[in-house]
């Protein structure tokens, strides 16, 4: 019995991956210092002679997290040696500690992790005590000030929906076609002293979910209302907003892909 199902020529994978971001300088391959990227295809090319690219859905900034990152890589049929079912084992044998395939499948021939992606999740923490939790260091942003729990999911309800969020992103590095994006959730969650902040949608613009995050904490402050968020996206200023939460509480969760026609995702 073969290793792999035929195909014509190359085989594609996809994996799940899941990395603690502190270490890094985000997903991408960098010129300076060092992506999660670099790490996993430098494992590939240890088992793949053809050192093969990975594309990934999303790209995390430094020090963000990811539970949920999806990527695919191609490689030639003939140089497939290892069992489907102990790819991900033997990616992690020579992966940091820091950085797990947690899933690793056959994909079909056409499918391309960030195009085909139909929607992301991300979560971020924040820990609400004058102490911080030490078990979350690095896991969550410590806000010792009360925190209004009923304005803040209040509004959040108003980030829900298709709208500019020009007013929640940073500049980035590249002139974007559209800063419109739809969110079909975002809510604020409270176990304890732990609030969860959970933002869901078609896409993201560049530091958009800290953004947002970091204008919700302060609607928890008493700085804005609820309704300042309206305001703040008709205005697509990001000097009308508030401020951008720090990178460490962010997760990128899970990745969504769905049946149908392929979408770009930013």
């Amino acid at each position: 019995m073969p290793l792999w199902p035929k195909t014509l020529n190359s085989l594609k994978f996809k994996l799940v991956i899941a990395y603690d971001g502190t270490a890094y300088q985000g997903w991408q391959v960098q010129k300076i210092g060092t992506g999660v990227q670099e790490k996993i295809e430098a494992v590939l090319a240890r088992y793949f002679p053809s050192a093969p690219r990975l594309h990934s859905s999303s790209r995390t900034d430094t020090g963000v997290h990811a539970l949920g990152m999806a990527a695919h890589f191609e490689i030639p049929k003939a140089e497939c040696k290892i069992p489907l079912a102990r790819l991900a084992i033997a990616l992690n044998a020579f992966l940091p500690d820091d950085i797990r395939v947690l899933h690793a499948t056959r994909a079909k021939r056409n499918f391309h992790a960030r195009f085909d992606a139909g929607g992301k999740e991300y979560r971020y923490l924040v820990w609400n005590h004058h102490a911080m939790n030490p078990l979350l260091h690095g896991r969550a942003w410590h806000v010792p000030r009360p925190l209004d729990y009923a304005a803040m999911k209040q509004a959040a309800k108003y980030f829900v929906g298709k709208h500019d969020f020009k007013s929640f992103a940073a500049n980035h590095p590249y002139e974007m076609e559209s800063t419109v994006r739809t969110l079909t959730r975002c809510d604020v969650m409270r176990c304890g002293m732990q609030y969860t902040f959970v933002i869901a949608g078609d896409g993201f613009l560049y530091k958009m979910c800290r953004g947002i995050v970091g204008t919700l904490v302060q609607v928890g402050f008493g700085k804005f209302s609820p309704g300042d968020i309206k305001v703040m996206l008709a205005k697509t200023d990001r000097r009308s907003a508030g401020m951008s939460a720090p990178a460490h509480g962010l997760v990128l969760w899970k990745v969504v892909y769905q049946k149908g026609g392929r979408k770009k995702s930013e």
